[in-house]
């Protein structure tokens, strides 16, 4: 035990108030201390593969701290460096500097780079705050089992890994029935981004005639090459129609298994004598979700041949040169992105899909700091009016106050989304645990011959009883509404538990400290 002096008074530190005061400390620093601590600047939160900063070797996570040797200190120095420097049709060259290194890009366009304010905290805002859009997904006419969502989610989600998607949540969820939903949230998103992301069920097929030479996938695609001399854009230049034409190319290797069956398919194939040199009379086709996309000339010399290297070509239109050059680039991506993912396991139905603004989730964000500072003073002053007692109402606000700090601390460290429903469930885990402060309350300011210690203990078995009911009853939400009230669930089991365990018990002898002192 430790005792502090106060008018010549000893006052008692119990161990469970030591406690209380230990995890509120370890709170704060899981929600203050961030790896970017102290820390000058912006940060890269997502680059564009293929990109010209991307191979410079700008990458998702480094903070950039200057541009052209000009300080930057938030997203708004950037994009008026930026813009003032762009567009332009001539390469300009851009220095960046970004976690102490200097990169320099050679562009005529915008850096396709993504940046953010340094987060202050450690705390993981839900779409419902950030601004995106969120889908709800089952599979078209299939009901889904529980490994097959989750291989669902796999394939997903490495599909927009490739597409170099960095803030998404992609989960599988299920709804009191029993049917399986694959829930995918993406920052900053748009709901027809999310839609054209996930609505082709991406499958490639290379074909020469009605036989199939490989398709895409792990199994017969051993590497996609994605950049340097290998990939890229190679031709722009004005069509007929007034519009640019721009053409990607990009080379694809082949398993063993893939090329035999190429030399197996090809030798038989007549050649053609043409202006432009001699091939097989046949093409390669391409198909995705069996719509021709493009068709290649097979060489001569590919004839018979075991060969695991291919290059894929293929257009992109714009009414403008950049224009073609963008859709170019995005047609590529994506042809890249399902040759090395494959094709999902089912062809997937959109349930619900829905888009909030993050100007939404700043103004909830504000009313919800104001509404909770104004809840805790009238809670304050219904306790002072109550028991006419000061001392008792500061300990009341002190709990209350630690437990939303412990709180988020713990959903810091696990990693937990903080969306509106789980700022509900923390408003719903503070109002049950001032219900549980006015019983302590009542039980020791009853007048009966019970000391104090036995009162507490008769108020902690009404407390125990009412946790556990309120934490049965929370259970199903965890699948209610397909998972989208999981959020609530979570946040209030997280601060009722912290209650029961640390606050109360906390609040319990900081009352026994006052009646002694009184």
């Amino acid at each position: 035990m430790f005792y502090a002096n106060r008018k010549k008074m000893k006052i008692k530190f119990t161990w469970k108030i030591w406690l209380w005061l230990i995890v509120l400390v370890l709170a704060l620093v899981s929600i203050f201390i961030t790896p970017n601590f102290l820390q000058k600047g912006i940060l890269i939160t997502n680059v564009e593969q293929n990109s010209s900063a991307f191979e410079q070797g700008l990458r998702q996570g480094q903070v950039i701290t200057a541009v052209d040797n000009q300080e930057i200190k938030s997203v708004e120095d950037y994009s008026r460096i930026i813009q003032e420097k762009f567009p332009s049709n001539e390469k300009i060259k851009t220095i960046i500097t970004a976690s102490n290194t200097e990169y320099t890009l050679y562009s005529n366009i915008i850096p396709e780079i993504t940046v953010s304010d340094i987060s202050s905290t450690n705390l993981k805002t839900g779409l419902d705050l950030s601004g995106g859009a969120r889908a709800l997904v089952k599979a078209e006419n299939h009901d889904l089992t529980s490994a097959e969502v989750n291989d669902l989610v796999s394939v997903v989600s490495n599909r927009l890994n490739v597409y170099g998607i960095s803030d998404m949540t992609i989960r599988p969820v299920s709804d009191l029935a029993g049917n399986n939903f694959m829930l995918i949230e993406i920052a900053g998103a748009t709901p027809k981004d999310l839609e054209d992301l996930i609505s082709q069920q991406g499958k490639f097929e290379a074909k020469i005639g009605d036989e199939i030479v490989f398709i895409g996938g792990e199994r017969d695609i051993t590497s996609v090459a994605r950049s340097g001399q290998e990939s890229g854009i190679y031709s722009c230049s004005e069509n007929a129609q007034g519009g640019f034409f721009c053409e990607f190319r990009f080379v694809v290797y082949l398993s063993e298994e893939a090329a035999q069956r190429h030399a197996d398919i090809t030798k038989d194939i007549p050649v053609n004598s043409t202006s432009q040199g001699n091939y097989l009379s046949e093409k390669l086709d391409l198909y995705l979700d069996d719509k021709l996309v493009d068709s290649l000339l097979i060489s001569e010399g590919l004839k018979g041949r075991v060969t695991t290297q291919i290059a894929i070509s293929g257009p992109g239109t714009g009414e403008t040169n950049s224009d073609a050059y963008d859709d170019a680039l995005e047609q590529m991506n994506k042809l890249q992105t399902i040759l090395i993912t494959g094709s999902l396991p089912f062809k997937l139905e959109i349930v619900k899909l829905d888009t909030i603004s993050p100007t939404l989730g700043e103004n909830f964000s504000k009313y919800i700091f104001y509404a909770g500072i104004a809840s805790l003073l009238l809670v304050g002053v219904v306790i002072f009016i109550k028991y006419r007692r000061i001392k008792l109402v500061l300990p009341s606000f002190l709990i209350c106050t630690s437990e939303i700090v412990i709180t988020l601390g713990v959903a810091s460290i696990m990693g937990q989304d903080l969306d509106l429903p789980g700022i509900a469930g923390i408003l719903a885990a503070i109002g049950t645990g001032i219900d549980d402060q006015i019983v302590i309350l009542d039980e020791t300011q009853q007048k009966e011959s019970m000391n104090i210690k036995q009162k507490i203990k008769r108020a902690f078995a009404i407390i125990l009883g009412a946790y556990l009911t309120v934490l049965v009853s929370l259970l199903p939400l965890l699948w209610a509404g397909a998972g989208l009230l999981r959020g609530f669930a979570i946040m209030t089991i997280i601060g009722i538990t912290i209650g029961v365990l640390i606050t109360r018990p906390a609040f319990a002898d900081l009352i026994k400290m006052v009646e002694k002192e009184d």
